[in-house]
């Protein structure tokens, strides 16, 4: 099912404004999937009953039946291709991709800002959930081997009350690939009430997560039916750890004697 295909079979049973919709889309091409109702309803300037009455009349129940169909098209016919060769030579490209591309996309000037931020910062947070929740702690445990405490929460609940709490002189890091996670944005639009200073890692610089932020560092890895893939995991990973090298090197961290410490710390709990 091409979208095209299907908007062409339909065509004669679409309205004007509907058809403003189907421009549109087919406008986006493969970033369709990506899209929200928000932004298809800005773009085709449209309301909201009128996408829903295309995706009807597309035959689905309403826009996210409509990108599900579509997602699972464009996943089966990568995932026919991978069996077609190496398996294991396409999970390295994949690797190598996603860190190619979020180097290209790296601001070393806002790199330097959100080093500055965490020197400033009284306490850290770090907001994520799901996957990007994993990789929340991930960020933590990294913060720790430059002498840094940060802690990684990824309970929306438990993020909501800690905002709340917060003041101008903390700071948040929030994760989130898509930058259109709502219990992350309701999390971090809390602490913005507060003026607390904000840190996104996520794709898309205009995403509402991405627009609460005193700064954004951009991951490259766009998910919606392939979600929590490893690429994705690596783009994250990736910048968090340029991040905590960026820290090291301006403030002169002498990592080998921090690490001494940490490892003298764990060394009765290896069996002999």
């Amino acid at each position: 099912m091409k979208l095209n295909y299907l908007i062409q079979e339909h065509l004669h049973d679409l309205t004007k404004s509907e058809k403003k919709v189907a421009d549109y889309l087919l406008s986006l091409g493969e970033k369709v999937i990506y899209s929200t109702m928000t932004e298809v309803k800005e773009g085709a300037a449209v309301g909201d009953a009128t996408i829903v009455r295309f995706c009807q009349k597309l035959g689905f129940n309403g826009f996210a039946d409509l990108k599900i169909e579509l997602a699972k098209e464009d996943f089966s016919e990568k995932n026919h291709s991978e069996k077609e060769q190496n398996f294991a030579d396409k999970s390295t490209q994949s690797i190598q991709e996603a860190l190619t591309m979020t180097q290209r996309l790296l601001d070393i000037a806002q790199l330097k800002k959100a080093v500055h931020l965490i020197g400033k910062a009284e306490k850290i947070y770090i907001f994520g959930v799901g996957s990007s929740g994993n990789t929340g702690n991930d960020l933590e445990a990294m913060f720790l081997r430059v002498g840094v405490q940060a802690h990684a929460i990824s309970d929306p609940h438990f993020q909501a009350q800690v905002a709340s709490l917060l003041s101008p002189s903390d700071l948040v890091i929030g994760l989130s690939l898509s930058g259109k996670t709502k219990d992350t944005y309701d999390s971090l639009k809390i602490a913005q009430k507060n003026q607390v200073k904000i840190i996104a890692i996520t794709n898309y610089l205009l995403s509402p997560i991405a627009q609460l932020a005193d700064i954004v560092l951009q991951t490259a890895i766009e998910e919606f039916f392939n979600g929590a893939s490893l690429a994705g995991k690596v783009s994250q990973l990736f910048l968090c750890d340029l991040l905590i090298r960026a820290f090291e090197i301006h403030n002169h961290i002498d990592t080998l004697e921090l690490r001494e410490k940490v490892l003298r710390s764990i060394l009765d709990k290896s069996l002999d």
